[in-house]
């Protein structure tokens, strides 16, 4: 099946219009499959819109249709999928604007709502305590074999120890750990390279996995893997993950990505630079990284309340 495939989107759009900007965002752009998905559905979707509209194609659209299918879509979907939607489609117009197969954007000054300003979610330190306990509590009972529940242990450990995204663990091999400094190179977001900082915790966890347990160790070779020896894939880290949750009595729909919310909350109520965690972290822009100072600035009240004598 093509990547294109729709039925509602005609084969001469698709090979003409679609496939060509699919190709840059995977290929040069490297935007992750998911993305690539989401920007082709908003494609998709407006262009249906714009028939149904008795418009023909992409360059029949202009600023009053793309208020018209903004109204449209608010009705159908949520603020995020709105904005995520609209992203896409000028990401579309700019792409082929470039291309000069478009005169103009329809999208470009369009006013989208706001929206709602919701505050990463995040584990407390003890929390996460708890929840990096989980593996070993399995093997004193007998539920885990030591194999299993030091892997376990190697996941939790490079989650939060290290800030990794899912994405990067399981990308992870043994050639990118540098041992002796304590350090791994991971790729990000669009292909970026960084250095992580692992800890002491993590990399003991690590270094006792691979000398015990890992079958093949090699520069080549994935530092997390299933019972299968085989490289993980996200889908089971996230399974993993909601497991040790449950064993903590914390709330399962916590992602994985949590923990490195929680990796970043913990390092600036620590008193870590800004700058310092948005490299950490890998992010490109410091506002993404902001996100977090409210967390930490809520702290900071909370101290100032229980000790100011004023307060």
């Amino acid at each position: 099946m093509s990547k294109t495939s729709d039925p509602g989107l005609p084969a001469a759009v698709a090979s003409e219009w679609v496939e060509p900007f699919l190709d840059f965002l995977a290929k040069e752009r490297r935007y992750s499959p998911y993305t690539v998905r989401n920007y082709r559905q908003a494609v998709g979707d407006f262009h249906r819109w714009l028939r149904q509209a008795g418009r023909d194609g992409f360059a029949a659209a202009g600023p009053r249709e793309a208020r018209d299918y903004l109204i449209e879509m608010q009705r159908r979907c949520g603020r995020r999928t709105l904005h995520a939607q609209v992203s896409g489609l000028r990401t579309f117009y700019r792409f082929w604007i470039r291309g000069g197969r478009l005169p103009r954007s329809p999208f470009a000054g369009l006013a989208l709502p706001k929206l709602p300003r919701s505050l990463p979610k995040f584990l407390t330190e003890p929390q996460a305590e708890k929840l990096l306990a989980g593996p070993r509590r399995l093997l004193e009972n007998g539920t885990l074999d030591d194999a299993t529940a030091s892997r376990d242990r190697v996941v939790l450990e490079l989650l939060y120890g290290g800030g990794l995204r899912v994405s990067e663990l399981v990308a992870l091999d043994y050639g990118a750990i540098d041992f002796a400094a304590g350090s791994a190179r991971v790729l990000g977001k669009g292909r970026k390279e960084r250095v992580c900082p692992l800890g002491r915790v993590a990399m003991e966890a690590v270094r006792r996995f691979r000398d015990e347990f890992a079958a093949a160790r090699g520069p080549a070779d994935p530092v997390v893997v299933t019972a299968a020896r085989r490289r993980m894939p996200v889908r089971e880290v996230q399974r993993l993950v909601k497991r040790y949750l449950a064993l903590a009595d914390l709330p399962t729909d916590l992602s994985p990505h949590k923990l490195r919310h929680s990796y970043a909350t913990h390092l600036l109520n620590a008193g870590a630079d800004l700058r310092t965690v948005q490299e950490l972290l890998g992010h490109a822009s410091l506002t993404t990284t902001q996100v977090y100072t409210h967390t930490s600035v809520a702290r900071l009240k909370e101290i100032y309340a229980r000790a100011h004598p004023r307060a």
